[in-house]
């Protein structure tokens, strides 16, 4: 199940940059890109680098460190990357961008549910 987080302060920020969000528990990435808002993971799983100084060309988020590019709908790597980046749903409502975080529940929960 989804739990939906609202971004505040979208409209200040710049098309087609990068910027590092706490959304609930998490550290993610939003970027208003041309095609709508994304939300993806923040590091780069090849060697951790912050998406944050990363840039994107076309449908690619490319790392600034090691220029690994990966799919801003899907999240896979490029070809012979082997890896891939968690995307996370967006959705506008009232012009307020919300983000979409898959609720987890401790052993302890789901035990005694």
């Amino acid at each position: 199940m989804l739990q939906w987080y609202k971004i505040d302060k979208t409209s200040s920020y710049d098309e087609n940059r990068i910027y590092e969000v706490e959304v609930g528990s998490n550290r993610i990435c939003i970027l208003h890109h041309v095609s709508g808002w994304k939300a993806f993971s923040r590091k780069c799983p090849h060697a951790g680098a912050s998406f944050v100084t990363g840039w994107c060309e076309g449908e690619e988020l490319v790392c600034s460190y090691h220029r690994h590019r990966f799919n801003l709908n899907t999240g896979k790597g490029c070809t012979n990357q082997g890896n891939y980046i968690k995307i996370y749903p967006t959705r506008i409502e009232n012009n307020e961008l919300y983000v979409g975080i898959k609720k987890t529940r401790s052993f302890f929960t789901q035990l005694f549910k």
